[in-house]
């Protein structure tokens, strides 16, 4: 088959989004498929990639580090119909996901979307008016899914939410998986060898944006408690956003050294981040925001127990007591839950191989096999249509 992604978001900017992106666009290639890309461009960002279309950008107000894609791309009618898509599959409802429904329906092509992001909860980048801002953004992205063909959404608390919203069209839980074959080995210590952490510290990791959905001003204060109880700890961030500078400021004020308490390394690529993930002994989020944390996957994935949040998208990731804790979203019983594991490596251990067992069933492979039957269902159900279409004009022409 022949699918169209059409995305807000690509690399060299670094999200969940662009991690599914790439990990379902490998997979489906590997089982036979063409996947043609369509994406915002960077600036000073060069690439030799095949099937891969940029539309011009501009960097966006609120974040230095994503574009904006203007909805113009001169010729792309003729390249189309040269392409001859089979399904198009948008990644967000706005200016891209609009672009991928225009020529979904233009040339009667089925549209997907998946649902990665619980949009009302970014009003907070709404300087004014924000609850307003709330519901737009609710009835909008209704609208939106209700002119799609099927929804994927990476979690069932996802689709709780879509139903709550009346949301017709069909949809199919899909997460994101994890290349489970590229977690098989990583080097444990590979944190230590590059950054000036004790002998003896046990790390936490978080990985992310470094954004205030994260709430990793909560992680700060939880870890403050989690040092007053267990000293030999370092926090790692391996991430970037707009908030870095605060966060350091934060981890500064709160008595932390920056080269041997709280470390940030910024982003990191991802064969070093396997690495990343090796090198820890307990992953922890404070997210209260996600559709799916495809980064507990991938922790769990290296055998890493979690302690997070308890909140959408999470649930569905972490079984609590089983391959890690889920907590309330408060200081306490989160940096209480964190003790625990590290004081109880029997607990731990057994934590961490049933994190192994969890990656296991959410492999990126086993993923990309759930959304091509999508595909191919909704690609049986446009060829049925049009052999009807024919028929009918057969039979009035005769």
């Amino acid at each position: 088959m022949k699918i169209g992604i059409f995305t807000d978001s690509f690399k060299p900017y670094t999200s969940g989004v662009v991690t599914s992106i790439c990990t379902f666009r490998e997979e489906l290639e590997r089982l036979g498929h063409d996947i043609y890309i369509f994406a915002p461009s960077y600036p000073g960002y060069n690439e030799n990639e095949d099937g891969v279309y940029r539309y011009y950008s501009v960097p966006s107000p609120t974040n230095p580090d994503y574009t904006l894609a203007l909805p113009i791309f001169p010729g792309m009618n003729n390249l189309l119909k040269r392409l001859d898509l089979d399904v198009i599959h948008v990644q967000s409802p706005f200016t891209m996901g609009r672009v991928g429904l225009h020529y979904a329906r233009r040339y009667d092509i089925p549209i997907v979307f998946t649902y990665h992001t619980l949009y009302d909860q970014y009003v907070h980048y709404v300087p004014v008016a924000q609850d307003l801002a709330r519901d737009v953004t609710i009835k909008y992205s209704k609208h939106f899914c209700n002119q799609c063909d099927h929804i994927i959404v990476p979690s069932r608390e996802v689709e709780a939410i879509l139903d709550n919203y009346d949301i017709k069209t069909a949809c199919t839980v899909v997460p994101t998986g994890v290349p489970i074959e590229k977690f098989r080995n990583g080097d444990n210590k590979w944190l230590r060898n590059h950054y000036d952490i004790p002998e003896q510290n046990r790390i936490l990791l978080f990985v992310g944006r470094l954004t205030k959905e994260k709430n990793l001003d909560f992680l700060l204060d939880a870890f403050k408690n989690i040092r007053d109880e267990a000293p030999a700890t370092t926090l790692v961030l391996t991430a970037q956003g707009p908030l870095e500078g605060e966060l350091k400021k934060k981890a500064r004020n709160l008595g932390f050294s920056l080269e041997q308490d709280v470390i940030f390394t910024g982003a990191l690529p991802f064969d070093t981040l396997v690495n990343v993930y090796y090198s820890a002994d307990l992953f922890v989020f404070s997210s209260v925001t996600e559709t799916q944390g495809l980064v507990l996957i991938e922790a769990m994935a290296a055998g890493l127990p979690v302690v997070a949040v308890k909140a959408y998208g999470v649930q569905d990731m972490v079984d609590d007591g089983v391959n890690g804790y889920l907590t309330s979203c408060a200081v306490e019983p989160f940096a209480a839950a964190v003790c625990r594991l590290l004081r109880d490596e029997n607990t731990r251990r057994r934590f961490s191989r049933n994190a192994l067992t969890k990656a296991d069933s959410l492999s990126s492979h086993n993923m990309a096999k759930r959304l091509e039957e999508v595909y191919q269902q909704l690609d049986s159900g446009r060829r049925r249509r049009r052999n009807r279409v024919k028929e009918l004009i057969g039979w009035f022409g005769s």
